[in-house]
């Protein structure tokens, strides 16, 4: 399609959200039209992604970027990309020309859509030129840090400032805590006899939406699904008809930090220590452009294990002939840049999937990231599975940065077998410890799988319109070790000085709440002051001393490893575990129904708790936001950095419920819009139904649509 002009076949249609609908005379001339429309609609948005994985976003957007740029360089994003996408196109030259197609879309509606998006005229960005490989960079630019690797950051900083035993405590979905829900109700207990597949993926919410609602159909499929911008296909979420899918995040840990030892030889190169003695590591130097400063010169380097993320500009401390020649680094190991597979094969395939077995095979191609997977089918078919690579390798990989000396840190040659699991009634993934435990760490709490597990236990005659009130809940079950922390403060045999009438009144008033975070809960405002001052103090108590001086890595992974955000997001286990004792547990508990109830009384969640997405360009009208119910935990997760800040920045970056009797019955939402052009009547028309917990109809039929001219 690239040089030939736009086939005829290319018909596009909207919803009255605005959404796409597009039909096409085959796969390739509908990934082309999927590409055009998508830079029609998000310009800006697909451009700063393809400027994040070549990391280039520094040369429009500021030295502020400057730390994502080098990790992006430093990890080998865009020529990871361009190794897979080279494999992809020996070993299945079908699906590399279908990405192809897409990517000659994205290129052909790029400079309409730049024109009518303000951002590019405000930056000076010239909309650039798309390259084959550039979905598989935008994708992993989007997931390499899905994994949460930083962690090992984090517990290699605690075992060191803490103690060996320590290093699991803070344990837990981070860096910010709410997760993704999913659920699929077998034909056994709905009552239309046939399934039901819902859910709501938690990202950081990006402003345009990382999701985007949209129909592909052509003579060999018709799906509607939640496509991501700038990769053809959907990947995560689809119903084609005759069967439907939804993933969840795994948990899984699938990326190794190598502690390397490095030295620069006479003639500037580079070599690493491993288990067979010193090796040539590759190294070069790149420039990353700067808007409104100087270049700046990095330098990239990569040994057996994988690309250095850290320590490649560390000067020695006595500046020695022999420190200049030595230093310690910390190498990246990941997947796709070890393989050369992303597993985009499998996207094709599941738009023409018409079973669970379809979903199923096509899954086993699946890479990263690793994914825990429902789907059913009209013949009454069910699937629970996990999707994706995960490597077999030492549990000290797992945990904390290896030596890369260790010939015990090797990757085993053949991954790790992937559970599934029989759907019996129902089945739910919500990045708890369950069907994925044998791959993980770390994962979340159970209340929201626990508590999804109850509602959907409670009725066999689900439709869609009540699993879509799944949605909506807003039970905070970790709220309950708080809360009898709370009651020993001042019940029968409390110890300490006594509370004041003020802090009793706070706890009189929070021992009554009905632990809902809703909007409007005084109770749930009044939980989120106690949290917060709960959180500070044991944050300042001096068994974490040795935490507070900050980690000694790159800004970018920061949000992994600052101890405030970390005491909140474990508050439940440090409340009963760790090095505080349980006298000064309770004490904090004390001191802070003290400075509650001293205070002025909190307002409602929803007047703090409010939506604080990313922009790349920040919109400067901050009260515009609203604010949100639900918490970490709940089924309506929406996540704060309790005693920091209520402002949330993850929550639901989409919903949908996808209904096997009748697709047309079948629902989906998005935070903002199909639009990503400021003023344009789709930019933000679904908020008001998101912030609600409603969902826009499926549109189907293609008389209730509207064709767009030209």
């Amino acid at each position: 399609m690239d040089g030939i002009g736009v086939s005829v076949s290319i018909e596009v249609y909207r919803d009255a959200w605005g959404v796409p609908h597009l039909r096409a005379a085959d796969p390739d001339e509908l990934a082309f039209a999927q590409g055009r429309v998508t830079a029609r609609d998000r310009a800006w948005q697909l451009e700063v992604e393809r400027h994040r994985a070549q990391g280039t976003t520094a040369a429009f957007l500021g030295a502020a970027e400057l730390g994502w740029d080098t990790f992006a360089r430093r990890s080998r994003i865009a020529d990871t990309a361009r190794r897979c996408f080279e494999k992809l196109a020996r070993e299945d030259a079908r699906t590399a020309a279908w990405v192809r197609a897409y990517v000659d879309g994205v290129n052909d509606g790029l400079a309409e859509g730049a024109r009518r998006a303000p951002e590019f005229a405000e930056t000076g960005l010239v909309p650039g030129r798309w390259e084959p490989w550039t979905p598989l960079a935008v994708w992993l630019s989007t997931h390499i840090l899905f994994a949460g690797f930083p962690t090992k950051l984090w517990r290699e900083e605690v075992a060191r400032r803490l103690g060996e035993e320590w290093t699991e405590l803070f344990a837990t979905d981070g860096p910010g805590t709410a997760g993704s829900n999913g659920w699929l109700v077998a034909g056994e207990r709905t009552a239309s006899g046939a399934a039901l597949v819902a859910g709501d993926p938690h990202r950081f919410i990006e402003a345009p939406g990382v999701y985007q609602q949209i129909r592909l159909a052509c003579d060999a499929y018709d799906v509607v699904g939640i496509a991501v911008p700038g990769i053809p296909g959907l990947a995560h979420f689809g119903h084609t008809g005759p069967v439907a899918w939804a993933i969840t995040n795994a948990m899984a840990d699938y990326q190794d930090l190598y502690r390397e030892r490095l030295r620069r030889l006479p003639d500037g190169g580079v070599e690493a220590y491993g288990p067979e003695g010193w090796r040539p590591a590759a190294a070069h130097t790149e420039t990353i452009e700067v808007a409104g400063g100087e270049p700046v010169v990095v330098e990239v380097v990569e040994t057996d294990r994988g690309p250095v993320i850290i320590g490649v500009d560390d000067e020695p401390e006595d500046g020695s002939e022999e420190g200049r020649a030595h230093g310690e680094a910390v190498s990246l190991r990941y997947p796709p840049r070890v393989t050369g597979e992303l597993g985009f094969g499998v996207l094709p395939a599941l738009l023409r999937a018409r079973t669970v077995a379809d979903v199923d095979a096509a899954l086993d191609g699946w890479v990263e990231p690793v994914n825990v997977v429902l789907a059913a089918d009209t013949r009454g078919g069910l699937l629970h599975r996990v999707a994706g690579h995960v490597p077999v390798r030492d549990r000290a990989n797992s945990l904390r940065i290896v030596p890369a000396w260790d010939p015990a840190h090797a990757w085993q040659d053949a991954p790790a077998p992937l559970p599934r699991a029989e759907v019996r009634g129902h089945a739910v993934m919500a990045n708890a410890r369950g069907l994925a435990a044998p791959l993980g760490i770390e994962f979340a709490p159970p209340h929201r799988a626990a508590r999804i597990d109850a509602l959907l236990g409670a009725s066999a005659e689900w439709t869609p319109e009540t699993t879509a009130a799944v949605h909506r809940d807003t039970d905070n079950a970790s709220a309950a070790r708080l809360l009898a922390a709370v009651a020993r403060a001042g019940g029968p045999g409390a110890t300490g000085d006594g509370l004041s009438p003020a802090a009793s009144a706070v706890r009189e008033r929070l021992l009554a709440w009905d632990r809902r975070m809703d909007t409007e809960s005084t109770g749930a405002g009044l939980y989120a002051a106690v949290r917060g001052a709960v959180v500070r103090r044991l944050a300042g108590h001096e068994a974490f001393e040795a935490l507070r001086e900050p980690a000694p890595y790159p800004e970018v992974f920061r949000p992994w490893l600052a101890l405030g955000p970390r005491v909140a997001y474990a508050l439940e286990t440090l409340l009963v575990a760790g090095p505080v004792p349980a006298g000064d547990v309770d004490r904090i508990v004390r001191e802070a129904l003290d400075e509650v109830g001293a205070g002025e009384p909190p307002a409602a969640w929803g007047v703090t708790h409010r939506l604080a997405p990313w922009q790349a360009l920040p919109d400067p009208d901050d009260a515009q936001w609203p604010g949100l119910g639900g918490d970490h935990d709940c089924v309506l997760s929406s996540s704060s950095v309790p005693g920091w800040t209520d402002r949330s920045a993850r929550a639901s970056a989409a919903r949908y419920v996808w209904d096997l009797a009748d697709r047309e019955r079948s629902g989906w939402i998005v935070p903002f819009g199909a639009s990503g052009v400021p003023g344009d009547p789709h930019h933000r028309d679904q908020l008001p139904l998101w912030l609600r917990g409603e969902l826009a109809p499926v549109t189907t039929d293609w008389q209730y649509l509207t064709k767009e001219q030209g």
